[in-house]
């Protein structure tokens, strides 16, 4: 199943763990286009491999949940009955952990949002450590749609790896 975000298509194909996924589907096609553009050195291919073969023992095993795929405060409004709606989703089964480190990336929502979910659905440990892995994904899609201004944000989080 493809998906579209922004002007980029997004595959979605079933793969056994979230980080294969994650792997395959999200970060080596936007690497890729990257490298291809001039975006991304040879330097910066060699970080990603590194965080490849890391990112299996990273990521927490859950089940998959279905998760937005765009979530952050622009795609958030409220009815003129004051219901809460997320629009513009990118729909697809990954770990819950995405959606909430993508809201982070863009000012976040109300304190309140992230206590009440990790009362209902506490995470894991370390979310604060993965949760710049999981936005290089959207970096990486801003990287290739609107230019270099992202890229010391990604090089900054492959680095460490």
């Amino acid at each position: 199943m493809l998906i579209l975000w922004g002007s980029y298509l997004k595959k979605n194909t079933f793969l056994n763990d979230f980080s294969s996924f994650f792997i395959e589907n999200r970060l080596k096609p936007q690497v890729k286009l990257a490298f291809d553009t001039g975006a991304l050195k040879t330097k910066e291919l060699h970080l990603f491999e590194s965080l490849y073969k890391q990112l299996p023992t990273i990521f927490p095993i859950e089940n998959p949940s279905v998760i937005h795929g765009d979530l952050w405060s622009g795609n958030f409004i409220a009815t003129t009955n004051n219901k809460a709606v997320f629009i513009d989703p990118a729909v697809y089964y990954g770990h819950r952990e995405v959606d909430l480190a993508m809201s982070l990336l863009f000012g976040g929502f109300s304190n309140i949002f992230y206590t009440t979910y990790n009362e209902v659905y506490p995470l894991q440990k370390g979310f604060n450590n993965r949760k710049d892995i999981y936005n290089l994904y959207p970096l990486l899609i801003h990287l290739n749609l609107f230019g270099k201004s992202y890229l010391q944000s990604i090089k900054t989080i492959v680095s460490q790896f």
